[in-house]
């Protein structure tokens, strides 16, 4: 090897597994890129505005085909929940959203930029003459033997057209909820709420938290024989068998308020409503289950507490929240610390103040940047979670409008871990950084 390279060769001891995602995802950023290469030489760019015909009547073997094919390919073995196709003034910029960051993967020529576009619209049963409005669209595509649900997006910009591609893996479990990152006390209080034969249980967070994942693992642990559960969802991410899972298609006028009214004619006992984002939805959620069913649902507000005044800005009176409203989970993704870079430094002043620590000898961690993790020092993530169960306490501080304020004074009180606290127990595990802590506590505060 070393005859043949020039090089120094250094032997490392690495598992197969490691071995084999190494090849994966440096073999087909290569593949990306021989793609790009044969485009180039394909076509020339007074050409490319005759593409929409070649494409459409070759769409499996067209250059561009293989080079969508190998971004995807490429995105799938990253773990990547999105792509980013975007239009830059002199070159289209490739990036991946990673453990929720957004990574730049290659700057190409923006000859393809056209071709990609359109082959983009073609899969997505898009409009391809019209570039003035947005469009969304939907396929299916098998990688690696994965079925992967991609859904697009394609808006103007002053360069172009800029796509975003959803990726979701069909071919992922659900995980258990001792997987999810609950702390002990909170697994506890979880499987507490949950045994409610009926009320409403939510799960809040930002876009991206995790929220969907924690409710598809209570379903699971809820699907039993004996009970019929439905759902209405936008869209319906992952099948469960023996679970009853309805989309919302509000083209043809389904709606998650008019999904719901139908459901409530099916004789469920356990109903999931993907989110709550209108005052109907929410009310008919209510009524529910103050009728004797258990609501599952999501929606978004900074913390637990703020669920309360998210429903009475709804139009729900107290009275209605307090006695339907069974317990909230309120939920972050952090990124944990890559295991092959991870060091530990001693804590800065403000570091240590943050943190409540009084001695010189407490370590923290951090990753400090390899090939595994991108140089981003930070491989997967992990949730936090505060959960709120409606104790009697509660209940009566909703009844006498309490502010929210005090009201999360009084849960702390009464023992809540809040987000902060728990991202905090994570920091001084070593498993999360500082900064991790404090881009959680700006959310929130």
């Amino acid at each position: 090897m070393k005859l043949a390279t020039g090089l120094t060769v250094k032997a490392v001891g690495a598992v197969p597994e490691q071995i084999q995602k190494a090849i994966n995802i440096y073999y087909e950023k290569s593949s990306a890129e021989k793609a790009v290469e044969e485009f180039n030489k394909t076509y020339q760019e007074d050409s490319i505005a005759d593409l929409d015909e070649t494409l459409k009547a070759n769409v499996d073997s067209a250059p561009v085909v293989k080079l969508l094919n190998s971004l995807i390919r490429q995105a799938v073995q990253l773990a990547a929940s999105d792509i980013h196709i975007e239009p830059l003034e002199k070159n289209l910029r490739i990036r991946f959203r990673v453990d929720g960051e957004l990574r730049e993967m290659m700057q190409i020529d923006n000859n393809s930029h056209s071709a990609i576009v359109t082959r983009i619209k073609i899969i997505g049963n898009m409009d391809i003459a019209e570039k003035r409005v947005p469009q969304d669209g939907r396929v299916e595509m098998t990688v690696d033997g994965r079925v992967i649900d991609m859904r697009l997006s394609v808006m103007p910009t002053v360069y172009g057209e800029k796509i975003v591609i959803r990726l979701l893996d069909r071919s992922a479990t659900v995980i258990s909820k001792q997987d999810l990152g609950f702390s002990e006390s909170n697994l506890n209080l979880l499987e507490q709420i949950i045994q409610n034969p009926h009320g409403i249980i939510l799960v809040t967070g930002p876009t991206g938290s995790g929220k969907t994942t924690t409710l598809y693992t209570i379903l699971r642990e809820l699907n039993i024989i004996g009970r019929n559960i439905i759902t209405i969802e936008d869209p319906v991410e992952y099948r469960l068998n023996g679970v009853n899972q309805s989309q919302v298609n509000v083209k043809a006028g389904y709606t998650f308020a008019s999904g719901l009214r139908s459901i409530l004619r099916q004789d469920p006992d356990i109903i999931m409503i993907g989110e709550i984002r209108d005052a109907e939805t929410a009310e008919i959620a209510v009524r529910a289950a103050i009728t004797g069913h258990l609501v599952l649902s999501t929606i978004h507000t900074n913390d637990a507490v703020s669920t309360i005044s998210r429903l009475m800005d709804m139009g729900i009176e107290p009275y209605m929240v307090s006695s339907s409203l069974v317990g909230v989970i309120a939920q972050r993704l952090v990124r944990k610390i890559c295991p092959n870079c991870r060091e530990s430094y001693h804590p800065t002043a403000g570091e240590k103040k943050t943190l409540g620590i009084e001695d010189d000898t407490t370590l923290l961690y951090r990753g400090k940047g390899c090939a595994a993790c991108g140089d981003s020092g930070y491989k997967g993530r992990t949730s936090i979670h505060e959960i709120l169960p409606m104790k009697e306490e509660i209940k009566e501080a909703i009844d006498t409008n309490m502010p929210m304020v005090e009201i999360k004074r009084l849960a702390q009180t009464l023992g809540m871990t809040t987000l902060r606290d728990s991202c905090q127990e994570l920091v001084m595990s070593g498993v999360t950084t500082m900064e991790e802590l404090l881009r959680i506590t700006y959310s929130i505060d």
